[in-house]
């Protein structure tokens, strides 16, 4: 059996690749932080990718196609992608925050970072910089679940709206998805920078 057939079996082989190449290339293998780093930026990268795919990509062809008198509409993508889209998108984004905040605590940094630094009897440059970009993805993750997503299940009828409040819950979902693009261009320096010694 091809387990690429599926999404399922995808992902589980590169977790099985990956898990192997712990054992036996990672000296002494993976130690607790360093799983939850990498779950971390596994996880940061699909809630990204998915934010950039809709603010790039989806938002844009959805209003061609709304323009395209004549062509196919945009009812396809919002039957099927959508949904789809968003339930990957909102879990992939508590996941994020989870195993950031994971990943904090066992490097004992979480009050360090959430205190931007000063926590302790000097300030610390590195829970600075983690914490701005901690701070960031904290809104983004209120951004989604409060913002985004219930105004999203208006949108798309999966719960009853009125032609009223599904046109305003287009502009707060919009307004929200389009600040977390702003946010996640800091949030992900800052997150890069932290760990990599990157100047500012």
């Amino acid at each position: 059996m091809n387990p690429l057939k599926s999404v399922m079996g995808t992902v589980v082989t590169g977790f099985v690749l990956a898990t192997l190449f712990a054992v036996f290339a990672v000296e002494g293998g993976w130690n607790e932080l360093g799983l939850a780093r990498w779950l971390h930026i596994l996880s940061g990268i699909t809630w990204i990718g998915i934010l950039y795919y809709f603010n790039a990509v989806q938002v844009p062809a959805l209003a061609d196609a709304a323009a395209d008198k004549g062509g196919p509409g945009g009812a396809g993508i919002t039957k099927y992608v959508v949904p789809r889209a968003l339930l990957w998108f909102r879990w992939s984004a508590l996941a994020t925050w989870l195993t950031g905040a994971w990943y904090l605590l066992r490097g004992a940094n979480f009050a360090g970072a959430f205190s931007l630094g000063f926590a302790g009897d000097e300030f610390n440059t590195y829970q600075f910089v983690i914490g701005t970009g901690a701070w960031l993805g904290t809104i983004m993750l209120f951004n989604v679940w409060v913002l985004i997503w219930p105004n999203q299940k208006k949108i798309l009828g999966i719960v009853a709206a009125t032609d009223e409040q599904k046109a305003a819950a287009r502009k707060i979902a919009f307004t929200a998805s389009r600040t977390n693009v702003v946010l996640s261009i800091p949030m992900l320096m800052c997150m890069a920078g932290a760990t990599h010694g990157v100047a500012f």
